[in-house]
């Protein structure tokens, strides 16, 4: 089938395949649900404890599960069918969120349940993880993983901007309680769409199931990214975007501070990244033709528009570069994304789809922390521009030194495996071989290193 050739977002996959409208419906009705919950969370940790300090342990608490799940989830996604291990990972998050609700209804709720559910919540979320993000090429082929993307990144930006609101007007209307219930029938959404999707086996399974094994599969992957020039710097162009460049947790200071508003302008900042993310998925049906050249560009865009940000009091101009930062994130989201999933052979997707996700959990961890450290250091706005400015500078050194990432396209299908082997050493010795001679390969190959 042609390729669009105009703006408007490639919704090819929705309209192809049948799997993966039912995963897209699946994952837009979990993320609603959690994102009411992650608002729900916040209000009833500070009305238990009265401690801004547990809101910040309670995400933490959610994070270190999850990098732990995502390990462990990476080596099950190529072992096992990727349908089965989403299911298997997703249903039981409905109760989890059913014992929120119930704690959330007795006269005294306990903390520890508050505590133990996102810790739960993270693990299991971190073990379905890679299943997900390894099952999509099988969903939509190789040439449409651009605009499946696309379509994923938007329907989580229409997520963040539906799911904290409905949370904040169902916790003040009819309560905690419901808020949870509702996040659990997202989550039997999510279970009973993905319920009907085929069987999604890893092309290879990889072999042998003990702990030792486990090591050792993990151990591959990270070979294999260690050996592979595109997915390094794909790995170190999304730190640079994410440490010291994460203003979020300083919009209530910089509302105060910057704009002299209130709770009010607090809102609109929130706002206004989510709508550039909209809008930069309504256009990104060029994203399949694209490669590293835009990748680098969207990610100095978002740098860019942060520094620019921190150093204007115009609200209006503020917001409407928080608009082209969230433009930016989401092309560059979208194409990284794409190009990490294009350059992995299919028997390693699910583990290095897990490395990705504990590198896409600790960045923005360590950049919120860092933004509020500078910012306790040299003020907010200064904070904002200096990590804005690092974003700019990071990216420069990365695209030099990494010229896999400049030339990786889009547009031509992977190379195949040197070695028909399922092993876990022959995959990485036949990456290895692959990534020694990657710099060398002329760009118009198409190869998606």
């Amino acid at each position: 089938m042609r390729r669009p050739t105009g703006l408007a977002m490639d919704l090819t996959p929705l309209r192809e395949s049948r799997d993966f409208r039912l995963l897209f419906i699946g994952f837009l009705g979990a993320m609603v649900g959690a994102l009411m919950t992650s608002v729900a969370v916040a209000v009833q940790i500070y009305e238990v404890t009265g401690s801004p300090l547990h809101i910040g342990l309670v995400s933490l608490a959610r994070a270190l599960p999850v990098v732990v799940g995502v390990l462990i989830g990476g080596v099950l996604a190529d072992r096992h069918d990727r349908r089965l291990l989403m299911l298997a990972t997703r249903l039981p998050l409905t109760l989890v969120s059913a014992a929120l609700a119930v704690n959330a209804l007795l006269p005294e709720p306990r903390l520890w349940v508050i505590y133990a559910a996102t810790a739960m919540t993270g693990l299991l979320a971190g073990l379905g993880g890679p299943a997900m993000m390894a099952a999509i090429p099988a969903l939509v082929g190789t040439e449409r993983l651009a605009a499946a993307g696309a379509l994923t990144a938007a329907s989580a930006q229409f997520a963040a901007l539906l799911g904290p609101a409905v949370g904040g007007l169902l916790v003040a209307g009819p309560g905690l309680a419901a808020c949870f219930a509702v996040d659990a029938a997202g989550f039997l959404v999510f279970s009973a769409a993905v319920y009907f999707v085929r069987p999604l086996p890893p092309a290879t399974a990889q072999a042998g199931k003990g702990v030792r094994q486990a090591f050792t599969a993990v151990a591959g992957g990270v070979r294999f990214v260690r050996g592979h020039r595109l997915i390094v710097g794909l790995l170190l162009i999304d730190a640079a975007a994410m440490v010291f460049t994460m203003p979020q947790a300083l919009y209530p200071v910089l509302a105060d501070q910057q704009f002299g508003g209130g709770p009010g302008v607090v809102g609109l900042l929130y706002a206004a990244p989510a709508l550039g993310a909209l809008i930069g998925a309504a256009t990104s049906g060029w994203t399949g033709r694209a490669g590293g050249h835009a990748l680098i560009g969207a990610v100095l865009l978002w740098g860019l528009s942060l520094t620019g940000f921190g150093a204007t009091s115009y609200l209006p101009l503020a917001l409407t570069l928080l608009a082209l930062a969230g433009l930016g994130d989401l092309i560059s989201e979208t194409l990284r994304s794409a190009l990490l999933q294009h350059g992995t052979p299919d028997e390693l997707r699910g583990r290095v789809s897990g490395l990705w996700m504990v590198q896409a959990t600790v960045s923005p961890a360590l950049g919120n922390a860092a933004v509020g450290l500078l910012a306790e250091l040299t003020g907010a706005r200064a904070a904002v521009v200096m990590g804005g400015l690092f974003c700019v500078t990071a990216t420069l050194v990365v695209a030099a030194a990494f010229p896999a990432l400049r030339h990786a396209r889009l547009t031509a299908s992977p190379e195949p495996p040197e070695s028909s082997d399922s092993s876990d050493e022959a995959s990485v010795n036949a990456a290895d071989d692959d990534a020694g001679h990657a710099d060398a390969e002329s760009p118009t190959k198409g190869s998606a290193r």
